[in-house]
């Protein structure tokens, strides 16, 4: 997929405005990326997370579509506002986004919208992330995000998608085994990616209110 510069298009507002607009000491796009928005007693968590989601309500369809044609401080940031506002217009987008994997640390963000959106169809988006990538034993990519987010849609939604991956000596061993010093890393463990994904979706939940996903 090109790249494009949001100048390029007439949108060139939208770095400023989502992406490194600050709420706290950090750019929001590093907030994201980081654990600080999960940190109790955060002293910026009420201002961070109402922009946010005020945000997430507002931006339009074609400031989104800008952010997520850019690098990966815009495709992070557009993730996360589609995930918070659970914009699932963005599902199929989000789920080429990530199984093209073309930059770093937006996948992550892609899998938190995934979840957000909690539906069988972003399941299947995750599973079909985790059948690709999962026998690249090579490659340190999501594997862990998508997982996360699959077992919380999993307990979400009543599924069992994440079954066959996380079996003994299956898939995700295997992928994790690869290297001899994650073995037996405790933060490596099918549970604890889940507990990474449900403690970023209970965050937007708790600020945002209304139902912990979607029925559609």
């Amino acid at each position: 997929m090109p790249f494009q510069h949001p100048e390029e298009i007439g949108y060139g507002h939208v770095i400023e405005r989502y992406v490194t607009r600050k709420d706290s000491d950090h750019p929001r796009y590093l907030e994201l990326n980081s654990a600080r928005v999960l940190r109790p007693g955060w002293p910026h968590a009420e201002r961070f997370a109402r922009h946010l989601i005020e945000d997430a309500a507002t931006i339009t369809d074609a400031e989104l579509e800008a952010l997520l044609t850019y690098e990966w401080r815009s495709r992070l940031t557009a993730a996360w506002l589609i995930g918070v506002g659970r914009r699932a217009s963005f599902r199929e987008r989000v789920g080429d986004l990530l199984l093209a994997s073309e930059v770093c640390y937006s996948g992550r963000a892609y899998c938190f919208a995934l979840a957000r959106l909690g539906t069988h169809a972003d399941a299947a988006l995750l599973t079909a992330y985790l059948d690709h990538y999962l026998p690249r034993t090579d490659l340190r990519y999501d594997q862990p995000a998508a997982l996360g987010a699959l077992l919380h849609l999993d307990a979400r939604l009543g599924t069992h998608h994440a079954r066959r991956f996380t079996q003994p000596d299956g898939p995700w061993d295997q992928w994790v085994h690869a290297l001899v010093h994650l073995r037996d890393h405790p933060a490596y463990t099918p549970e604890e990616q889940r507990r990474w994904t449900d403690l970023h979706c209970a965050f937007a939940h708790d600020w945002t209110g209304g139902p912990e996903h979607d029925s559609a």
